[in-house]
């Protein structure tokens, strides 16, 4: 078992993935990090552009659960260029319907708030993988 980690504005007890917002990098879904500063993190920023403050929820996973054959896992081991098509399918989808039907997607983010201007350099490097890949 390890600990996860979700920053928020909200203390959440019980995960509901109606309240998720769709287009994220994996999709819509609850997004949680093994990095407690990480999560942290993501809870300021929620706090300075919505209000309230930040708030750390820690949940408890079993890591057995990813190679058991429960659950459809995808993972990505770093950044790849199927992981740059898998972020611009999700962040593009302009469907109801997920893009995908994995139930848990485990790999690195494309975290473009955190660290100034990587929003700019995050979009470089998505691109210059797909575009890479289509050469």
């Amino acid at each position: 078992m390890i600990h996860l980690y979700h920053g928020s504005t909200v203390d959440i007890e019980h995960i509901d993935l109606e309240k998720s917002r769709p287009n994220k990098d994996f999709g819509r879904g609850f997004y949680l990090s093994e990095d407690r500063q990480q999560a942290w993190r993501m809870g300021e920023f929620k706090a300075l552009t919505e209000g309230g403050s930040p708030v750390m929820n820690t949940y408890l996973f079993d890591e057995q659960v990813l190679t058991s054959g429960e659950l459809k896992v995808l993972t990505f081991e770093g950044y790849t260029r199927e992981w740059a098509e898998f972020i611009f399918l999700n962040r593009n989808n302009p469907h109801a319907v997920p893009a995908h039907d994995y139930d848990i997607v485990y790999g690195p983010i494309a975290n473009d708030r955190v660290g100034g201007c990587k929003l700019e350099s995050m979009r470089r490097v998505i691109s210059r993988l797909i575009s890479s890949s289509r050469t």
